[in-house]
């Protein structure tokens, strides 16, 4: 099987590599620290399957586009993949599904957003609308805060024309998880939960990033967890966006918190996590090309499979200034030296590389590099010795990924 790959970061890293065990797979436009990335468009690329990984193409219809040329395709089309791309939409989905989530409203003006935010009890949670690259949202026990931050995003001085609209959510509490649950519009196969760490500091401590780390198995889940998420929140999701008519293939990805009573639904995404994803994927024991192709075509037959003596730990390698103004054209240095650690895996994601092949820094997340070992301690310390080999100006992580179960 020949798989095209859309995308350039470190998810796309992954999926060419754990797709690669059992097909050919090029990137577009990938990065130079990715092996198999060209520059030319999808649309222009003969293959058995396309797979998308970021989620700005999806809103824009690529897949759409690409099913209308006659192409297999994994990612929903612009129709489902409002699911991400308006928040709005989201909630009124999976609250007419029955789905548990937090209660809600949605707001165009600031004085009705501001008297709903006075009566609900801290934290209180403001979230833009439409995409802002995982930074759109606030969760804050300052009701100051929170106002300011209203009247920020509806005001468009806060991110423009996918602020104008906020959802304003009463706060939940609680260890959160990812689930990703590939879907062939009727039915789902969900794979192996992980957790991931969204605040750029050490115990949870600053602004929102993309992610800063992650880790998978979460042994403190309950037996049966998956089956339970895809029985109580993916298949009344799926079946709802057929009564709207839409048919969903591609990644739901519902960030869960664990509340007192039970899990609730953050939020869905349409694609891949990044990094959250990454530490499932690798994980995967069976063929992970096959499994999304049977969802691509609507009839999942096959399973997922995985050790459960193989844990996973990636640590994000940031430039300085990350989130907020990072720092580009680094050199970086000890690559060669981090690869040869025993169980670890370097996975490029914003970088370019110079005409001698020297990777610089290109982005806010430079690099994540994976541990493996037979359990999370075992994978976490691998991680750490290979970040310890990797340099450049200004370069930083989070120290403490992994180190509680779940982190408090």
């Amino acid at each position: 099987m020949k798989v095209v790959v859309v995308g350039s970061g470190g998810r796309e890293a992954v999926l060419a590599e754990v797709l690669g065990r059992t097909a050919e797979v090029v990137v577009t436009p990938g990065n130079p620290g990715i092996p198999g990335s060209v520059t030319t468009p999808a649309e222009e690329l003969d293959a058995d399957l396309y797979v998308i990984g970021p989620e700005a193409p999806l809103v824009a219809g690529l897949a759409d586009r690409l099913r209308a040329a006659g192409r297999l395709v994994f990612g929903p089309g612009a129709d489902g993949a409002r699911l991400e791309g308006s928040k709005a939409f989201m909630k009124d989905l999976v609250t007419r599904a029955g789905v548990p989530t937090a209660r809600y409203g949605t707001f165009h003006a600031v004085d009705p957003a501001v008297a709903f935010l006075r009566s609900l009890p801290a934290p209180w949670v403001v979230k833009t609308d439409g995409l802002a690259a995982g930074k759109g949202v606030l969760v804050t026990n300052d009701l100051a805060e929170a106002e300011a931050d209203v009247r920020a995003k509806l005001g468009g001085q806060a991110f423009g024309d996918a602020g104008r609209t906020v959802v304003i959510e009463e706060g939940m509490t609680g260890p959160e998880v990812s689930v990703f649950a590939v879907c062939d519009g009727d039915d789902a196969v969900v794979l192996p939960p992980a957790q991931d760490f969204k605040r750029v500091g050490d115990g949870d401590t600053g602004p929102n990033t993309g992610g800063m780390g992650a880790y998978s198995p979460l042994t403190w889940l309950p037996r049966g967890f998956e089956e339970d998420i895809r029985v109580r929140f993916i298949r009344p999701t799926l079946a709802e966006l057929q009564r709207r008519g839409i048919d969903y293939r591609g990644v739901l990805y519902a960030g869960l918190m664990m509340t007192d009573a039970g899990p609730k639904l953050v939020e869905y995404n349409i694609r891949f996590g990044d990094p959250d994803s990454q530490v499932v994927l690798v994980r995967l024991t069976s063929d992970l090309a096959a499994l999304l192709a049977e969802a691509a075509a609507g009839e999942l037959r096959s399973s997922a499979t995985w050790s459960d003596d193989d844990a996973a730990v990636l640590v994000v390698a940031a430039a300085e200034g990350y989130p907020t103004a990072p720092r580009t054209g680094d050199t970086i240095q000890g690559l060669d030296d981090a690869a040869s650690v025993p169980g670890a895996s370097i996975h490029a994601a914003g970088v370019v590389a110079d005409d001698h092949g020297r990777l610089h820094t290109a982005g806010g997340r430079v690099l994540n590099v994976i541990g493996r070992g037979p359990d999370v301690a075992t994978a976490r310390a691998t991680a750490y010795e290979a970040v310890a080999r990797i340099s450049w100006p200004g370069m930083h992580h989070r120290r403490d990924i992994a180190a509680g179960q779940p982190p408090t």
